[in-house]
């Protein structure tokens, strides 16, 4: 069966500056409006290292991603995808598996409408238009039911998001909804932003970005380690354990940056 089309996505606000779009434009790419590239300029002048953080998370997810594939997943759930640029998760396992299936999810419209229009001659891709706050809505999706066979080990990817869920909508919860959907043997990786192991400068910096950020649709929540680490209850983390994003199961030298101090990384096994 061919990818459905989502439904009911509203019109995309031009007008405004957009976060998946600001980290569209921070990793070089081309779906982003001269609003999003003001205000990321702006957030660039501030924290010139915010480039690096954006390019340290998506090398970790291509480690995560190699990762998974070895240990046998080909059905792989994306929450909060963002906006489609080089080395999506789809490219990057059926590279390795023509036949890995991949469900993107996000409500930005710009993410949806582009993914679909990537995606739609591709039976084994599909993005699904819904909040991931409503883990129901996206459980329950028939786009998610065509695609991910929930009896089977799932990779499940919450990927930079939870920066931008608050502590009022329970992130906590929400990971645990979504990893009590998936059996015994699934993977749960989660990368989050943390200024535990920032310097002092760094950290007005990132003060000021966040100010900045607040004029956007989407705020950003920093957590500390332990909070981080907490979401992974019900799984065994993988050596190395929650880590910086460049430490974990690096496959290169890490480059000198502010930013390799704002992020941490794990994957867990999902328990019986």
């Amino acid at each position: 069966m061919r990818p459905q089309p989502p439904t009911d996505v509203p019109k995309i606000d031009m007008s405004k500056p957009n976060a998946a779009r600001m980290y569209d434009f921070h990793l070089g790419g081309a779906h982003n409006f001269e609003p999003d590239r003001v205000l990321a300029s702006q957030v660039e002048q501030f924290a010139p290292w915010v480039k690096d953080v954006a390019r340290i998370n998506r090398a970790w997810l291509h480690r995560v991603l190699d990762f998974m594939l070895a240990q046998g997943v080909r059905q792989f759930l994306d929450l909060g995808s963002g906006i489609p640029t080089v080395g999506n998760v789809h490219e990057i396992v059926q590279r390795a598996d023509p036949s890995a299936r991949v469900v993107y999810v996000d409500n930005e419209p710009v993410a949806v409408h582009h993914s679909f229009e990537l995606l739609k001659d591709n039976d084994d891709a599909t993005i699904v238009w819904a909040d991931v706050r409503d883990p129901r809505a996206v459980l329950d999706h028939a786009e998610v039911a065509r695609l991910i066979d929930f009896s089977q080990p799932v990779g499940l990817l919450i990927v930079g998001l939870l920066l931008f869920i608050d502590d009022e909508a329970d992130p906590a919860g929400l990971v645990k909804t979504y990893r009590a959907a998936c059996p015994a043997g699934s993977y749960l990786a989660i990368s989050t932003m943390s200024q535990d192991e920032a310097d002092a400068e760094t950290k007005a910096e990132l003060a000021n970005l966040l100010r900045l950020y607040e004029s956007a649709d989407e705020r950003i929540t920093a957590r500390d380690r332990a909070t981080i680490e907490s979401w992974f209850a019900g799984t065994e983390l993988v050596e190395p354990g929650l880590t910086l994003l460049d430490e974990w199961r690096p496959d290169r030298a890490s480059t000198p940056s502010a930013a390799r101090l704002l992020g941490y990384g794990g994957v867990g096994r999902v328990l019986g």
